[in-house]
């Protein structure tokens, strides 16, 4: 590799895990991402003329710390205090800087998504900040994966940083009887992070493959830490299952292609294989959100396991659907469930499903569209004004030309 190549992938693999390592020894949330950023900028002039060091996110740990103790050497001395900050040059073994005594979890890049996922913070700002400090995603992408500006998104970042230091959020692991719900929070949040880029629902793209292909890698850190965790495993299955037809959904000319219509040759089945190996490993569970993603992942294993949409399991996915309600009776649940079911009763049946459904989501685009489908699948002339509704609801621009050529077809007979 490179020396440009080698700093490419240390930062992609190391960030988060150096930003723990340096936050463990300094806590001092705003010099540690900074340096870092200043230590990645040295190594980019210095590594192609020197060549990159056999040791390169030791290099950049060492710079980075350098420049931490600058900065507190200049802040001490701006603000006349005496003697200057010392700090150790070596976090001692065990997670002796750690708020907690470390016994409970060790990895410090898990430290760092449970802080970055604090409930005090909102998800956008928990997203925002697990994508930055953990993947290490840089502030200017994360604007565009958000549809935000930068300066807006740098703003969002540093009040979540400054909220961190005055509520006084410690860079430590809960306890034990609270750590299940803080990696809840975690898989929470990468998973608004995966559907904003999956399903955007608004703006020029029909997916944002990668915003959901960070979210993903998110998971599969977490993941990694926690194996055990049942949470994660089932939210890494789902997340694979779906990310792996992410280039089968969008045409050559950018269009939208319905599940029926895509090119199975061109789904990822490695991430489907991993994820089917995944939910193997889960069994049903009666914490709600386990079994909703389970059963969410189990949906989308029979898509990708029928060897024909013609062959999909309609019976299969309409029984984990209404389990699927039982733990999670969403209107977004409740709207999927109901495609599935005319799908395998016919579109009377699907549409009865879709009573009640209005008043909880009276802005969705996507349940005018499901309405129109099945009004002209069951020739119904109410198909054409359920398709104009859906039009002038929808936000997204792929989806509108979609849904404006199915209401010319439809319309032209």
């Amino acid at each position: 590799m490179t020396a440009d190549e080698v700093l490419a992938a240390t930062v992609r693999d190391e960030w988060g895990r150096l930003v723990a390592l340096l936050l463990g020894q300094f806590r001092r949330l705003d010099l540690v991402e900074d340096a870092l950023g200043d230590a990645v900028e040295s190594a980019a002039r210095r590594w192609p003329a020197d060549g990159a060091p056999d040791r390169p996110a030791a290099w950049l740990l060492t710079a980075a710390r350098r420049r931490v103790i600058d900065r507190l050497r200049g802040e001490a001395m701006a603000a006349r205090k005496e003697p200057l900050l010392v700090v150790e040059a070596e976090r001692p073994a065990g997670g002796g800087a750690m708020v907690d005594p470390g016994g409970l979890v060790e990895d410090d890049r898990l430290r760092l998504v449970l802080l970055c996922c604090h409930p005090a913070l909102g998800p956008e700002v928990a997203s925002a900040l697990a994508l930055r400090l953990v993947v290490g995603v840089t502030t200017a992408d994360i604007a565009r994966l958000f549809l935000v500006p930068e300066p807006t998104m740098a703003a969002r970042i540093t009040r979540g940083k400054k909220k961190i230091v005055a509520a006084g959020i410690p860079y430590a692991v809960p306890g034990r009887a609270e750590l299940p719900g803080r990696l809840r929070v975690v898989a929470q949040v990468a998973y608004l992070a995966f559907t904003a880029g999956y399903a955007p629902g608004s703006g020029p793209d029909l997916l944002r493959a990668d915003l959901a292909g960070e979210a993903v890698r998110l998971v599969r850190v977490t993941h990694a830490l926690v194996p055990q965790e049942p949470v994660l495993r089932a939210l890494l299955a789902l997340v694979l299952l779906q990310h792996s037809r992410r280039d089968a959904r969008v045409g050559p000319d950018g269009s939208l292609v319905l599940l029926p219509d895509q090119d199975r040759g061109r789904w990822h089945h490695d991430e489907v294989a991993e994820a089917v190996a995944l939910l193997a490993g889960v069994v049903p569970s009666g914490d709600p959100l386990v079994e909703s993603y389970r059963l969410q992942a189990l949906v989308a294993a029979e898509h990708a396991l029928a060897p024909s949409a013609d062959e999909t399991r309609w019976d299969r996915i309409c029984d984990a659907y209404a389990a699927l309600l039982q733990v999670n009776p969403s209107p977004s649940a409740r709207l999927a469930a109901a495609v599935a079911l005319a799908e395998r009763d016919g579109p009377a049946a699907g549409l009865a499903a879709l009573d009640g459904l209005d008043e909880a989501l009276p802005a969705s685009h996507r349940l005018a569209a499901v309405r129109a489908e099945l009004l002209a699948r069951a020739d119904d002339p109410a198909a054409v004004a359920a398709f104009d509704e859906a039009i002038r609801l929808c936000g997204n621009d792929v989806e509108r030309a979609h849904l404006l050529a199915r209401r010319q077809s439809l319309a032209a007979g």
